[in-house]
């Protein structure tokens, strides 16, 4: 009985314990069988009576010195040519699980998203928040020698993620068709405001024209004035759905060896989050109503002004809550049993009295005195906070989610990853400045410059 290790050279590369098995050949003899099926998992290989048992994934472009472990992505590299939120906010993730993400960016200015403010010790906020743990190249694509040096990296890489204007990769030479027959296992994530076929595959996209094109400007806010969501909804869907997909696509790649091409769309990851209203609206039945921030159908489900001016937000979603709130909190059990708001729909249809009578109780109480009543009688509802109250928020203080993560300015407060593995570290490397990798990642490389 015996054993070797044997590593595979590749953009993707795996350590193997090679257990010699009944009737197996001498040690030494050609691996050739086992590394076919390198990605099979364990399993014992007749033409050369080997058992192969995969013991961990590691890539050849990342030294062991520099990565954690521990981390479920660590070993993976990702080259991402990226710009704006939804390619960002997507390797920020991998990054956040292990992975090495080589961002590529303009020399100089860098990535256009740097500079939409200066909210942060001067940098953008949008930038602070996606590109934590990266490495940052700069590189001149419309110069061939810079053109060149990124082929050779992206040939070295597992992922290779982009999201710039449509077909700007294919006229690179970056496309998956063209990358697909050399490199085989790699693994193309191509992000579009409206993907990669169909009569709207070469028009722009931003966020907000997205949630337009979506319909989801036309279910919120009120109906004399439509209403964006705050944040970069149609990115973040975005980023999220390749996010997904790639981890998919890893998983895939161990079982086949081969890499795939995700054609991930702004549009569609918005459609996937307006199913409930698509379907409100099945069969040309009338969309859910604008109602602000109250829910279309539930009722009472929303913000309720109290006393002092103040804001709080309740929610109930069946009759047993119904009865309660009436009796315990209102202290008006008889309005339980109205006719007028017997069902969630009838309380839906006749809102406008309902508020009257609940704003009628709650002005007699501060907010703080409101939420007390409706915590104690096991009501659901929420404190109407601004970003202030985010940024002192206790509960986040409680669970220890506050680190902090340097940047070119200085160190700077940062949320952990949400979700994160208990037992595993958390990764919260540096946010980088324009090319500050470029020296080290062209000599890895042996990139002559």
């Amino acid at each position: 009985m015996g054993w070797r290790l044997v590593r595979r050279v590749g953009p993707y590369s795996e350590v193997l314990l090679l257990h010699k098995t009944k009737g197996s050949p001498l040690l030494g003899k050609s691996p050739r069988p086992i590394l076919y099926n390198l990605f099979r998992g364990p399993q014992y290989s007749p033409r050369c009576g080997f058992r192969v048992e995969t013991c961990r994934l590691q890539s050849t472009t990342t030294s062991l010195e520099n990565t954690k472990d521990d981390l479920p992505l660590s070993g993976i590299t990702v080259v991402s040519l990226e710009q704006a939120i939804a390619g960002p906010f997507c390797t920020r993730q991998l990054a956040d699980l292990g992975a090495r993400v080589i961002k590529v960016e303009r020399p100089g200015q860098g990535d256009f998203n740097r500079h939409h403010d200066q909210r942060v010790k001067g940098m953008c906020s949008h930038f602070v928040w996606t590109n934590r743990s990266k490495e940052s190249l700069a590189l001149d694509l419309k110069q061939s020698g810079d053109l060149d040096a990124l082929k050779k990296i992206v040939a070295k890489a597992d992922v290779f993620v982009q999201n710039l204007a449509p077909g700007a990769t294919e006229r690179m030479g970056l496309g998956y068709e063209a990358l697909k027959e050399k490199h085989p296992g790699l693994i193309v994530c191509d992000i579009s405001g409206y993907g990669s076929t169909g009569p709207y595959r070469n028009k722009k996209a931003y966020d907000l024209l997205i949630q337009a094109e979506s319909g989801f400007l036309s279910i919120s806010g009120s109906p004399s004035q439509p209403a964006k969501a705050g944040n970069s909804i149609a990115d973040i869907a975005a980023g999220t759905t390749a996010f997904n997909n790639i981890l998919a696509a890893i998983i895939q790649r161990g079982k086949t060896g081969k890499g795939c091409r995700l054609d991930v769309s702004m549009l569609e990851s918005m459609a996937e989050w307006m199913t409930f209203p698509l379907y409100y609206s099945y069969e040309g039945a009338p969309p859910p109503v604008q109602a602000g921030a109250e829910h279309a159908s539930i009722y009472p489900y929303g913000p309720f002004q109290t006393g002092g001016d103040g804001t709080v937000m309740l929610g109930m979603q069946n009759e047993r809550e119904w009865g309660i709130f009436c009796r315990d909190v209102l202290q008006k059990a008889a309005v339980a049993n109205d006719d007028r708001f017997a069902t969630t729909s009838l309380r839906s249809k006749n809102r406008k009295e309902l508020r009257a009578i609940i704003e009628e109780v709650f002005s007699a109480y501060e907010a703080d005195d409101v939420l007390e009543k409706l915590q104690t009688a096991g009501v659901a509802n929420a404190k109407v906070n601004d970003m202030a109250g985010l940024w002192a928020h206790p509960q986040l203080k409680a669970r220890d989610r506050w680190t902090v993560v340097d940047s070119p300015n200085g160190r700077i407060p940062a949320l952990k990853p949400a979700g994160a593995a208990e037992g595993l570290p958390v990764r919260m490397d540096p946010i980088p400045a324009v090319g500050e990798h470029n020296q080290a990642i062209f000599k890895e490389f042996a990139i002559q410059r």
